[in-house]
């Protein structure tokens, strides 16, 4: 395949200059070190003059890119080289891109010939053949799908070229055969297949696959249906879109032109505050949302919610893909990750996608689509000009027929009878779609009021504002006017919904807010929403427009003293506080010791399904409330179980920050105890070891202080772990020893059992494998008595590492096996990565190593998901020694080279392991 970010360039470029640029492609937005590039250009022998010949390619490489307009594509970073070229710039991509959307035939065209063949260097012949290994996975792709669509004569003329030059790939040899068989040509199937059983056996001592015989005997018995079409389950259609307004009128040229965007495509709508930018996106979503089966997708952004900071591009990542299905441990903890993992995502679905109230294209610029059939609207206060291929709609207000028309759908007829008041009302309300609304349901609900009384009304509210705008004075009258007609009730609700900082509010917290009983609230509620007062996306969960939270606020202050508005937010965040004890104490039931008994108000969380659900529905509400607690504290240290083990870890890690400023501004040694042991356990979990130690020392020293016994126990533990990290086995089996004294002193059984794991664990790496087992065997004991599961996961680990330590692999690969479901079961994505390389070890111990890369490979799949780099030099670590077990030198080389960076730039102790083992195979080879 060319590389064609090198077309119509002038300069012509030295093939070790395009063996460079090549490699730098093929890895494209991963950063390259010089000693991975030498390596890959000479393999293990490399001239004196290496680093200066790479250093001169790159040289070399910026020189065409800037006459091609794309210089910033290279650049240069501390620990190497990276290259980002733009969508449609490297062939091998829009292959990868077109095949993922299904567009295989396409993708294969753009195949000329041997792949990488004016590139000479070390890695190209494995590289070459990776790249051909793709190709002719997307032609099998391709045959597939053409049989099942009964082009049986196409694939009976392109196949045997193919099998020409791969007379050995079995799949082509079936697709093929069923093929002849289904264009009525049985014999030349089983011909076919003779001479593949033939030479399979002579060429490599082999019998084909259990396939292949029970194809050949369809074939024989003349079976016409000798290999059933693949299933076809339709996906379960995915549908995030807030409810349509039910009497949505105008914009009919608008609805139009979106209803006739193609795919790929992203229409933006601008315009002002209140002009009905979401009404028409989520209308439009409704009516388009059958083209687009694979689901429908919201989120809001946040950028002019006044109160609200804006959603930063990573967290809509994350909103967007969890709205996906795909689970926590899967989603990456860095934006670009979650930017590449969103791309590909979209790169195999149809999907309509709605971006709300975003601040310019910098906001979503990581979340644009690269190669995709979806279609994306995008709401913005501003236009976005510089938003490339998009198709821009600016939205003014109403015209008067439509205006007329919104006013006539939610008053009725008595609009008829007074055409011309009608047509007063609407030109007060400044044509802006939230004034009318807003003005035409106090009529509706006024029975005895006329048209002509609400223009009075209105006009008299316009004189009040002279200096405002026209439009200004329509929404800010109807808003008045709107509340001065609400009941005193309504008015005292409405104007402390402006004090809650979260994206919205159910019944429960509304009316802690206000302090009123449940059902009084529930009625309050959806009389503002009938109102149009108050906006609500989904069922029983109420929420207001930007302009409307603002007018509350104004409101609240205007007629509220300051400790009473303080009494309020003080029992929501009261409110919110018990809630999470209570969900947590649900859905966590063998933690429950951690937070106080629910209170009777919640019991409605009675499952751990409920409290999951509670928390999730809240969890947005819950980190904006932290910080107007009066404690952040204690909320953070509930929230923190539920954070870590649902990933969100870079959330976890500034509610622990602000907890942690918090509690020093109070002096509050205790907080500060807490919430740096918080902090260890997220950057643990994140890799980032230095960290996570240094937090945790500071935890000790104040657990210890305030004579804290479990706390005191945890962060020895965890100290414990940072230092088995760091392979200070020694010192970490005198942490996990105090911190198994103080919990069997202190009765806290759980704390005891995973004490004594870790001492198994510790012990085993020291070689005292007795004590190991006896301390192992306690531990066991204890996990199965307690029935925690992820204590019997590590138990039953630990055992596995003993017994290969001892040589029974056969045992310890059923028990580290076990472990591996177990933390599968528990959802522990950095505890199955782990569980992984160990199996690995395991496996390439008991000579297996074929077994070792496939286990390394999966757990180095994790570990890049989670972002945890340590993990992921361990998984390379076993990936470069089961390579070099399995006579693959280059391959082994290539992961120790990426092994010793990551080690490196952790400070891990491996790294010097894996220099000496990467020489060592250097000299090998």
């Amino acid at each position: 395949m060319g590389l064609s970010v090198t077309e119509g360039v002038t300069s012509p470029m030295a093939p070790r200059h395009r063996a460079v640029l090549a490699y730098l492609l093929l890895h494209a937005g991963t950063v390259i070190g010089v000693e991975r590039l030498i390596g890959a250009m000479w393999g293990t022998t490399p001239p004196d003059t290496a680093r200066a010949q790479i250093q001169a390619s790159i040289a070399a490489i910026r020189k065409p890119l800037r006459e091609a307009g794309a210089d910033a594509m290279l650049a240069t970073q501390s620990a190497g080289y990276v290259i980002r070229p733009e969508p449609g710039q490297v062939d091998l991509q829009e292959f990868i891109d077109r095949v993922a959307a299904g567009e295989i035939r396409g993708a294969l065209t753009l195949w000329r010939g041997q792949a990488l063949a004016d590139v000479n260097a070390d890695y190209v012949a494995q590289a070459r053949e990776r790249l051909e290994e793709r190709r002719l996975r997307a032609v099998e792709q391709l045959a597939e799908a053409e049989l099942v669509m009964g082009h049986h004569e196409v694939l009976v003329e392109e196949l045997p070229a193919v099998l020409d030059a791969h007379p050995l790939r079995e799949r082509l040899i079936r697709q093929l055969m069923l093929a002849l068989h289904r264009c009525g040509r049985q014999a030349d199937a089983l011909a076919l297949g003779r001479d593949f059983r033939i030479r399979l056996a002579d060429e490599q001592g082999l019998d084909p696959s259990r396939a292949f015989l029970e194809l050949e005997r369809s074939i024989l018995r003349d079976d016409a249906a000798a290999v059933p079409e693949p299933a076809r389950v339709r996906p379960r259609i995915l549908s995030f879109l807030p409810q349509d307004v039910p009497d949505f009128v105008g914009r009919i040229a608008g609805l139009d032109r979106l209803a006739g965007s193609g795919p790929a495509t992203i229409s933006t709508i601008d315009g002002m505050a209140g002009v009905g930018k979401t009404a028409l996106a989520v209308h439009a979503a409704h009516r388009l949302a059958d083209r687009f089966p694979d689901g429908q997708l919201f989120v809001d952004l946040h950028a002019h919610t006044a109160g609200h900071a804006p959603l930063e591009p990573s967290a809509a990542l994350e909103t967007l893909l969890r709205q996906l299905g795909l689970p926590p441990e899967r989603i990456p903890a860095g934006e670009a990750d979650r930017t590449a993992l969103w791309r590909t995502e979209l790169a195999n679905r149809r999907l309509l996608v709605v971006l709300d109230n975003i601040a310019d294209t910098d906001h979503v610029r990581a979340l644009l689509p690269g190669t995709t059939r979806s279609l994306m609207l995008i709401t913005s206060r501003r236009r976005l000009v510089d938003l490339d291929g998009a198709s821009a709609m600016s939205l003014d207000v109403l015209s008067t027929a439509d205006a007329l028309a919104l006013f006539t759908a939610i008053v009725g007829d008595r609009v008829h009878d007074e055409p011309a008041a009608a047509l007063d009302v609407v030109q007060l309300c400044g044509g802006l779609p939230l004034a009318v609304r807003i003005a035409a349901a106090r009529l509706r609900h006024r029975p005895r009021w006329t048209v002509r009384y609400l223009a009075d009304r209105l006009r008299d509210q316009r004189r009040q504002l002279a200096g405002l705008t026209s439009t200004d004075r329509g929404v800010a009258a109807a808003f008045s006017l709107s509340y001065e007609q609400l009941g005193a009730a309504q008015q005292h609700l409405f104007s402390l919904l402006g004090l809650h900082p979260g994206v919205d509010i159910e019944p429960h917290a509304a009316a802690a807010l206000a302090r009123l009983p449940l059902q009084q609230t529930e009625t309050l509620l959806e009389d503002l929403l009938d109102a149009n007062m108050l906006i609500q996306h989904e069922p029983g969960r109420y929420t207001l427009h930007d302009l409307l939270w603002q007018y509350a606020r104004d409101t609240v202050a205007a007629l509220k003293p300051p400790e009473d508005r303080q009494a309020a937010l003080t029992r929501l965040c009261e409110h919110y506080v018990e809630g999470t004890g209570a969900a947590l104490a649900a859905a966590f039931p063998h933690y429950a010791q951690s937070w106080p008994a629910p209170l009777p108000t919640w019991e409605r969380l009675d499952s751990p399904e409920a409290g999951i659900a509670w928390l999730g529905a809240e969890r947005a509400n819950l980190l904006a409330i932290a910080p107007h607690t009066q404690d952040i504290g204690p909320l953070a240290h509930r929230l923190h179980h539920y954070l870590h083990e649902h990933g969100y870890l870079a959330q976890a890690l500034v509610l622990h920050g602000r907890a942690l400023d918090s509690a020093r501004a109070e002096g509050d040694r205790e907080g500060q105890a807490l919430a740096l042991y918080h902090l260890a356990v997220i950057h643990r979990s994140l890799g980032h070891v230095a960290e996570s130690m240094d937090h945790v020392r500071q935890a000790l020293d104040l657990f210890t202080e305030l004579g804290d016994q479990a706390g005191k126990a945890r962060a020895l533990t965890m100290l414990g772990a940072g230092l088995s990290l760091l392979r200070e086995f020694a010192e970490a089996a005198g942490c996990f020893q105090q911190a198994l004294d103080i919990c069997r002193r202190e009765g806290l059984r759980m704390g005891e059992a995973v004490s004594l794991g870790n001492l198994a664990n510790v012990h085993e790496q020291l070689g005292d494998v007795q004590l190991a087992a006896e301390h192992c065997r306690h531990a066991i004991e204890l996990g199965q008595e307690l029935g925690i599961p992820s204590l019997k996961a590590q138990t039953t680990g630990i055992l596995g590492d003993l017994l290969a330590r001892n040589g029974d692999y056969r045992a310890a690969v059923i028990a580290s096996s076990q472990a591996l479901a177990y933390w599968r079961e528990a959802g522990d994505r950095f505890m199955e990565c782990s569980a992984r390389i160990g199996l690995g070890k395991i496996f390439l111990a008991a000579g297996d190593p074929a077994q070792a890369v496939d286990s390394h490979r999966d757990a180095l799949a994790i570990a890049l998901e989670i972002g945890s780099l340590l993990a992921q030099g361990r998984a390379h670590q076993g990936l470069a020694h089961a390579h070099h077990a399995l006579g693959r030198p280059g391959q082994a080389r290539t992961h120790a080279v990426q092994a010793v960076e990551l080690f490196t730039s952790l400070g891990a102790p491996e790294a010097g392991e894996m220099r000496a083992f990467r020489l060592g195979v250097c000299r090998d080879d």
